[in-house]
């Protein structure tokens, strides 16, 4: 199978894969943000943050959110110098992140012993205006690499900004699920039949992505409703994309 899908923590995950496994982690943390006080931060939950409260899509709620900024920054120094180690010499690492948590972002991934390499823009078309005040209509991708970047073994030119609305409706798995159209253009950073790693995989779209442009695909979720969405949207991704001349008839 091009994809392996483990539901469990995912440092204790990822401590037992081997080194240099991975060309690519692409992938989308829970932010931890958005709570300027003590009772912000440990009273809602991500369902609260992230949803409005007439969302008609009723959506499974996932921990990890109600950490402050120095517990998160420990916590993704932890989970980026592991991943460090997963990942081959010139593999690369894609974070996302808000506008809060950016800078807390570049710190814990340059501490892992990533090379910082430049933020790329995620512009959300359906944001929602704000009288008196701009539009909070972009998330970032931290990008980095793991020591210097073989330009021939991976020769793509890729865009530093992407637009796209999050799914919606029935299309909307997971709270925090990022488009696949942006994913798929993000994957392109992992050569072709590359292996890319997401540890915190959610309703599985990096993987999704991952696999409708030829890599493989390593993914990580905690929570098992998720992992149970992945799972389905991962092996009918591979049913869709599966030729006649993949498909060996036994006598």
């Amino acid at each position: 199978m091009p994809f392996s899908l483990h539901q469990g923590d995912a440092l204790a995950v990822l401590s037992g894969l081997p080194d240099g496994c991975v060309d690519s982690v692409i992938t989308d943390p829970p932010y931890n943000s958005g709570g300027r006080t003590a009772k912000e931060r440990t009273t809602r939950s991500a369902k609260q943050k992230y949803t409005s409260a007439d969302a008609k899509n009723d959506l499974a709620d996932f921990t990890g959110e109600n950490m402050d900024q120095r517990s998160y920054g420990f916590w993704l120094t932890q989970i980026m110098t592991e991943a460090h180690r997963l990942t081959k010499t010139g593999g690369t690492a894609l974070l996302f992140t808000d506008w809060r948590q950016l800078p807390i972002t570049t710190d814990a991934i340059q501490a892992a012993g990533w090379l910082w390499r430049g933020v790329l823009v995620w512009h959300k078309p359906q944001a929602r205006p704000q009288k008196g005040r701009f539009t909070q209509n972009c998330e970032f991708i931290v990008w980095a690499s793991k020591g210097p970047i073989d330009g021939s073994r991976n020769p793509v030119y890729l865009p530093g900004m992407y637009s796209a609305s999050q799914p919606s409706g029935a299309k909307r798995r997971h709270i925090t699920q990022k488009p696949v159209e942006v994913m798929r253009e993000l994957v392109k950073i992992s050569p072709e039949g590359g292996t890319v790693l997401d540890f915190c995989a959610g309703s599985g779209s990096t993987g999704v992505a991952a696999l409708l442009e030829g890599r493989d695909f390593i993914g990580v979720e905690k929570t098992e409703h998720y992992a149970s969405i992945a799972a389905d949207r991962l092996t009918e991704t591979i049913r869709e994309t599966l030729r006649q001349d993949d498909v060996v008839l036994a006598v």
